[in-house]
């Protein structure tokens, strides 16, 4: 058979939600399993086919970890359930295809300050693909924007290079890289993860011992950022980046080295140490031109320890 226009093959160009909601629920419910098998057991084959992209990346090396310095599993396993699960569902062509998953955890407290939502990113890369969980963010449920509809009443997915925004979603962690380092761009709000954490840095002091840091964007595969559009023309973000920690010791002395940097640890550590960070994070966009000079404001940031170094 031939055609003269654009061929669908396995729905490549056709624009269509990225799951039903039946798929979203057995994913959700695969995950959940598969997380509770591996954290009981600290063993992380047991669901590396359940998770990727930053979540993936921090999710194992901590398995790995913990199964160094627990070999036995874990005595203190508690089991992860995820109930009153509602599923934001984008329509969108080609791969990869995604949903978030905005569920209520048994690791808070039901009302009050302590009550948080896990939104959680599923991401099927392929055709042929499994759905794996690529975000993890724990935010209050006041948090939660509300998200625009297309005319199916469908969340509407963000191009990742929309001009529609104060910033397009693939620059965000070249920009909260760069802001880490140096100050600028001055795009983020103030808060923990930005100002606070550069104030963190800065004042960070230990007789006989310089600290070092390097930050990089982490912004394509997996890793590549995933938005939603909300009601107000801006949007929710999920994006990923990498930090590095450097800790040099002067004559005599020597890095402190705990049990779960030593059960990640290659070289030796004579007079460095350089920690290696992946995180993820989520933010709220405003739209471009949005009045106060709106700044983008840092939801939930999900940083683990995914490898390091001795020198």
């Amino acid at each position: 058979m031939t055609a003269s226009g654009c061929v669908t093959v396995h729905g490549e160009l056709e624009v269509v939600p990225a799951a039903t909601k039946s798929e979203a629920a057995k994913a959700l419910a695969a995950f959940t399993t598969a997380y509770n098998a591996a954290d009981k057991a600290y063993d992380p084959a047991l669901d590396a086919d359940r998770v990727t992209g930053s979540l993936g990346a921090i999710n194992q090396a901590g398995l790995k970890a913990r199964q160094k310095n627990s070999p036995g599993g874990n005595a203190n396993h508690r089991p992860l359930e995820l109930t009153d699960a509602t599923y934001v569902i984008p329509k969108k062509a080609g791969w990869p295809r995604w949903f978030v998953a905005d569920t209520d955890s048994n690791r808070d407290q039901d009302s009050g300050k302590q009550d948080t939502r896990w939104l959680i990113v599923f991401l099927r890369s392929g055709p042929d693909a499994g759905w794996r969980a690529a975000y993890l963010s724990v935010v209050a449920p006041a948090a939660v924007p509300a998200f625009a509809k297309d005319s199916d009443g469908r969340a509407r997915p963000v191009a990742t290079d929309s001009s529609e925004l104060s910033v397009a979603p693939k620059d965000l962690g070249t920009e909260y890289t760069e802001y880490l380092q140096k100050g600028t761009p001055d795009v983020f709000a103030p808060g923990v993860a930005t100002s606070g954490w550069r104030d963190a840095r800065r004042t960070t002091r230990q007789a006989g011992f310089s600290y070092q840091y390097i930050d990089q964007p982490l912004d394509s595969g997996t890793f590549g950022p995933l938005g939603l559009e909300t009601e107000d023309g801006g949007a929710l973000v999920f994006f990923s980046s990498k930090h590095f920690e450097q800790q040099t010791a002067a004559k005599g002395l020597r890095p402190p080295v705990n049990a779960d940097v030593q059960a990640l640890l290659t070289g030796e550590v004579k007079t460095t140490l350089t920690k290696e960070r992946v995180s993820s994070q989520l933010v709220y966009v405003p739209k471009k031109g949005a009045a106060n000079g709106a700044k983008v404001i840092m939801l939930n940031r999900l940083p683990g320890l995914t490898a390091a170094k001795g020198s």
